[in-house]
């Protein structure tokens, strides 16, 4: 490989005159065979489209964001954490969840403090976002059975930046245009799903933009045991 500056697509940069921005791109990425072997590309690939990211604008991606053993550390801690069930619109969810921080609660409920273990995670993602790791003022763990889903929804909206982690197995994420309860848009049109990417096990996302506020997302019911580690912002 004949760059000296060669970076990874999910660093979002262009390292020379032959090399393409990827991070986030909608649209296919052309390269010329000259190009073909200049580029590291660092994403899930799209089958058919060998360097397509299919996902909308803002939302980032990273494959190997924490290594092996600190995915160990993590599923330690984790399994001894005290979970609770989830409920939404009446009906109590497959998946149990840990709040710390804060909760989806809209008055601001204090929950548990961050605990010691998510503390260098939220550094690590902190300077991957470019923001101040006290910035992420919630952390949700969320524990997927096998079998368990999370339907489409858009995040609480006291919450702005939206980043996660996965661990122990991937996941398939869907998005989708969103729109708004009870307004006169066909139905229809909140039903075609846009966008997907899978989150390998050990990657780490970013939801900012477009794809925090324009789109809702939806995870598929899951093949095996999977943490689900997300730090969120608060709005100004």
């Amino acid at each position: 490989m004949s760059c000296s500056r060669k970076r990874t697509a999910g660093d979002a940069a262009t390292c020379c005159t032959r090399c393409r921005r990827v991070d986030g791109a909608r649209g296919p990425l052309v390269l010329s065979p000259a190009d073909a072997d200049h580029l590291v590309v660092n994403v899930s690939i799209e089958a058919g489209s060998l360097f397509d990211l299919n996902v909308p604008n803002g939302f980032r991606y990273r494959q190997d964001f924490i290594t092996s053993d600190e995915e160990a550390v993590l599923a330690d801690e984790i399994a001894h954490l005290e979970f609770s069930t989830f409920e939404m619109r009446g009906v109590v969810a497959r998946r149990r969840v840990a709040f710390f921080g804060r909760s989806y609660d809209t008055n601001g409920t204090s929950t548990l403090p961050f605990p010691a273990f998510l503390i260098p995670l939220r550094a690590k993602i902190a300077t991957w976002a470019s923001v101040d790791a006290d910035a992420f003022a919630m952390s949700l763990i969320i524990e997927y059975p096998p079998g368990a889903p999370i339907g489409w929804h858009r995040d609480a909206p006291q919450y702005d930046l939206v980043a996660g982690v996965s661990l122990l197995s991937s996941c398939r994420i869907k998005f989708r245009p969103y729109v708004r309860p009870n307004t006169s848009a066909p139905a229809q049109a909140r039903r075609l799903t846009t966008h997907a990417i899978t989150l390998e096990r050990r990657s780490a996302y970013l939801m900012t933009g477009e794809s925090r506020n324009v789109y809702e997302h939806h995870i598929p019911a899951v093949a095996a045991q999977r943490y689900s580690i997300t730090f969120r912002t608060l709005r100004a």
